[in-house]
């Protein structure tokens, strides 16, 4: 495993933002009623901000974002009593953003071509 500092890209910032706010959600939905959704969440999300700067993380950020995507649609679909539906839905926007604009199924000059 080794640490690479990739080159600031919008893509990265997305990325790191997508993820960032997905673990956010993860530790607020442990302290709420959906502990198991939570530790799982924040779990797929430390991995995927891992992958965005280690090299050698097993399953890849594409995969982990796909699984962070995942993790997050059913935060929302299972929603605790208190906790906010805007933090899942920016995440899981974000990261989708991601996820289409990284393996270059659009590509868009200036962002990822």
């Amino acid at each position: 495993m080794t640490f690479t500092i990739p080159a600031i890209s919008l893509l990265l910032i997305i990325g790191l933002v997508g993820g960032i706010l997905a673990l956010i959600d993860g530790i607020a939905r442990v302290r709420s009623h959906v502990a198991v959704l939570g530790v799982i969440q924040i779990i797929v999300a430390a991995l995927f901000l891992l992958s965005l700067f280690f090299a050698g993380i097993p399953l890849g950020s594409v995969l982990l974002a796909f699984l962070a995507v995942l993790m997050l649609i059913l935060a929302l679909a299972f929603r605790g009593g208190r906790t906010t539906v805007w933090l899942p839905l920016i995440a899981l926007i974000l990261l989708i953003i991601w996820l289409v604009l990284v393996p270059h199924a659009i590509s868009i000059p200036g962002v990822n071509a």
